[in-house]
């Protein structure tokens, strides 16, 4: 469903500025262009990037312009087929325009066994998330008990969706105990451009994050006791643990048990 951008002065700079330097660093043999004249500046017009992406060169210059316009998952894909986008700069471009960037669908299918026991979990909720803290699989409990959602980022709706507060009674003591989770996992791939984009981009739209994240709380996921509010407004206390990661430390499970009273 198309949205309409954020009014958010910061990340209207940083969206002009990376789609400058990404139609800055290709040439028009690059795409398949042949190049007509003299150039002024370097690297492709923007009329021909809204050429290859299909829009109109009106809609691609107010993109960059950082203007309040309506995208959709399919024009962003295009515009970053048409820049050649690595895989980590168009889930950035998603988060410039206030988007969460979809998860590929095959990306679950590279963790099988992972996913594989998130349906066998009947314990309570589990689910599986990459490098990025995005959810590549999950249980029928993990959606309806804690919200969760396969192929989003389960960080960013945490931080920014405020069903997550009403579903938390001890919101605040969860998100403590979820940074504090993610700065380690972070701390194993300190070079991820996509994770400091996450960062980043939270740390401006969440106060709370910002507070946290500087707040510097460590947290190993060994064991913690999360509360949960139902739908039919009673409580339940459960059990939190990471039980694995797969082979290359890229994806860990998450799986909750019940708490006796």
């Amino acid at each position: 469903m198309p949205v309409v951008l954020l009014n958010n002065p910061l990340k209207k700079k940083m969206r002009r500025e990376f789609l400058h330097s990404r139609r800055a660093r290709l040439s028009p043999e690059d795409v398949g262009l042949v190049s007509t004249g003299r150039r002024g500046t370097p690297g492709l017009r923007r009329e021909e990037v809204a050429a290859l992406a299909g829009v109109s060169a009106s809609w691609y210059t107010w993109l960059e312009q950082g203007r309040d316009i309506k995208v959709s998952d399919a024009v962003l894909d295009a515009v970053s087929h048409a820049l050649r986008l690595t895989p980590a700069e168009r889930a950035h471009l998603y988060r410039l325009t206030g988007r969460n960037p979809p998860h590929s669908a095959a990306a679950g299918r590279r963790y099988p066994a992972l996913g594989r026991l998130t349906d066998d979990w009947h314990l309570g909720p589990a689910y599986v998330l990459d490098r990025h803290w995005t959810v590549v699989a999950a249980n029928t409990e993990a959606c309806d008990a804690l919200g969760v959602r396969v192929n989003r980022n389960r960080l960013a709706e945490f931080f920014t969706d405020p069903a997550f507060a009403e579903r938390h009674p001890r919101w605040r003591e969860t998100a403590e105990l979820l940074l504090g989770e993610f700065r380690v996992r972070k701390a194993r791939f300190p070079d991820d451009e996509e994770t400091a984009a996450l960062v980043h981009e939270l740390t401006t739209a969440s106060t709370v994050f910002h507070e946290l994240w500087r707040g510097q709380r460590i947290a190993d996921g060994a064991d913690a006791v999360v509360e949960i509010r139902r739908e039919d407004g009673t409580h339940v206390r459960l059990r939190r643990v990471m039980l694995g990661t797969d082979d290359h430390g890229e994806c860990h499970l998450v799986v909750y048990t019940p708490v006796d009273a």
